[in-house]
């Protein structure tokens, strides 16, 4: 075995404890996918990544470091808490982005930019891999599973950029906060990632306009605490469609004592970032 610094970050927080942690590896040369897996597993965290250098197909592209993202289940191709974790755990421990502010992360999505303005991180959404509406037996069985009425969904859909996102529109925040699921029903192999999200009705822009729950069956997650891929597929349909302003807050954690704070633009471009605080909690090495 060897020895790797290694720390853990809560993120969407800037106090402790309040968001979703995730477990970095860094310069994690050398562990085979089994043994990153057992520490996954280990860990017990909704993800846990490993800092790698590039590939030469990444680094010529731009990228800055190499990242692989591990859930206990399996891995993922592409997360958001992880991702803004994982930069500021990279930053910290002093890497210097080849693009001043800008930070290019390689991972098996592709490239993911992020920007960092003062001790804040942003990711650039990835684009959609599919965004079509739910199948209505899909719909059927996310209500059962839900036991809500069927007009408290006020809409849905596939948004899949990488875990593949189920998401329901209910009519409020208290209908999302209430919700307690029974995912025996639903068939975990298929439908992995599963997210609801109502609105709050606040009109200060800078108070949570939207309170987000995430569920993860399929791969050993419960609930997600603070869920960044989840609040990019959201803040790209929601903004699209009108039915949220270009700068939003949502909120997610609340029914598992967090106090996640997300923070999502849309830019001129069209471009949606998603981003929040991030705070070290746990710095040393790790033997694997």
């Amino acid at each position: 075995m060897s020895t790797f610094p290694y720390r853990e970050v809560d993120v969407f927080t800037r106090e402790p404890l309040l968001g979703n942690p995730v477990a970095v590896v860094h310069d994690a040369v050398g562990p085979d996918d089994d043994r990153m897996a057992a520490f996954a597993r280990w860990t017990n965290l909704s993800e846990t990544t490993f800092l790698l250098p590039p590939t030469p197909e990444g680094a010529a592209a731009g990228a800055d470091y190499r990242l692989r993202i591990f859930t206990p289940g399996g891995e993922l191709p592409f997360a958001g808490h992880p991702t803004l974790g994982s930069c500021h755990a990279w930053l910290e421990a002093g890497g210097t982005p080849r693009g001043g502010d800008v930070v290019v992360q390689e991972c098996a999505l592709g490239l993911v930019t992020l920007r960092r303005t003062g001790d804040a991180l942003a990711f650039a959404a990835p684009a959609l891999l599919a965004d079509e509406p739910l199948e209505p037996v899909t719909l059927d069985a996310f209500v059962t599973a839900l036991d809500i009425p069927a007009d408290a969904v006020v809409d849905h859909r596939l948004l899949d950029n990488g875990p593949g996102w189920r998401v329901l529109l209910l009519d409020s925040a208290e209908r999302v906060l209430a919700l307690d699921p029974d995912w025996s029903g639903v068939d975990s192999s298929v439908h992995r990632a599963i997210g609801v999200v109502g609105p709050t009705g606040a009109t200060d822009p800078d108070a949570p306009a939207f309170e987000v729950r995430g569920f993860v069956p399929g791969i050993s997650v419960p609930e997600d605490p603070v869920t960044g891929s989840l609040n990019a597929v959201i803040g790209q349909w929601l903004t699209s469609t009108g039915r949220a302003p270009d700068r939003y807050v949502a909120r997610q954690g609340t029914a598992l004592g967090r106090d996640g704070r997300v923070h999502v633009s849309r830019d001129a471009d069209g471009a949606v970032w998603v981003g929040g605080g991030t705070v070290t909690c746990v710095s040393g090495t790790v033997r694997l």
